[in-house]
């Protein structure tokens, strides 16, 4: 290497040839992809492509039946997943929380179990707070109080609560309405740029992926079809499948009517 070049970065995800398998079914084929620090990757597809699957993967929910995962840094071992699984911040479609906790509950569970003290969670909980625009009045209710976007923020508040150098995102805007979406897609945006995580994030959605991909890797039956910039999906789609996929969300960036 050229003494004058930069190291090249270790990647926070990397799998090469990962294939899964459960009984008869093959759930991901020959999958590779690397996320490299502060960037933030997309994977596209519809329903069953494998996209979760993925996720699954990286949180050690499941193991590679053939090919390598490293994860932050490190190949995955079943002694220490709890150790790994603190240095990820997970969230899901509505916020996955728990509706018998408080939002502050929910937030703060995990820090209070590593024995964190209540002035130190809630400090943290009032950064995280201000940074995802919820207010502090929020924390003090259930779930079923709160509306759709402030359950989102509370699950990414909670991602966010150990500070993990990793964030693995599955359909977090999915049971958003559209402006609720919008709005909170522009501001995480900036957010995940502020803070300099790598992001792994899960969608169907074009206009999402548009909004937050450094690179995409479009999914079928658990194998990837094309990976790259989103502007090279959108301008060049590789195959047939590829094809359809962007024209039917294509309107979108076309300006048609629909």
């Amino acid at each position: 290497m050229n003494e004058n070049q930069a190291p090249r970065p270790v990647p926070v995800v990397e799998l090469r040839e990962v294939s899964l398998r459960a009984g008869a079914s093959t759930i991901l084929r020959q999958v590779s992809l690397t996320l490299l620090p502060r960037q933030t990757g997309v994977l596209l597809g519809v329903s069953g492509a494998g996209k979760s699957s993925v996720l699954r993967l990286c949180m050690g929910l499941a193991q590679p039946t053939q090919g390598t995962l490293h994860v932050l840094g490190a190949q995955l071992a079943a002694h220490d997943l709890r150790s790994l699984r603190l240095k990820i911040g997970y969230c899901v479609q509505d916020g996955g929380l728990f509706p018998h906790l408080s939002a502050r509950d929910n937030v703060s569970l995990v820090a209070r179990e590593l024995g964190w003290d209540a002035p130190r969670v809630a400090a943290r909980a009032r950064e995280l707070g201000e940074l995802l625009r919820l207010p502090e009045q929020s924390l003090s209710h259930y779930p079923n109080q709160l509306s759709g976007g402030e359950r989102q923020r509370v699950g990414l508040l909670r991602a966010l609560m150990l500070d993990p150098p990793l964030l693995l995102l599955d359909e977090p805007f999915g049971a958003l309405d559209p402006i609720t979406r919008a709005e909170l897609q522009l501001e995480l945006r900036e957010i995940f740029r502020q803070l300099g995580k790598a992001v792994l994030m899960v969608t169907h959605d074009l206009v999402e992926a548009a909004h937050f991909a450094d690179w995409v890797a479009l999914m079928r039956d658990g194998a990837i079809v094309q990976q790259g910039p989103f502007a090279e999906l959108l301008r060049a789609p590789r195959d047939d499948f590829a094809r359809r996929f962007v024209s039917a969300q294509r309107r979108v960036f076309d300006g048609l009517e629909p």
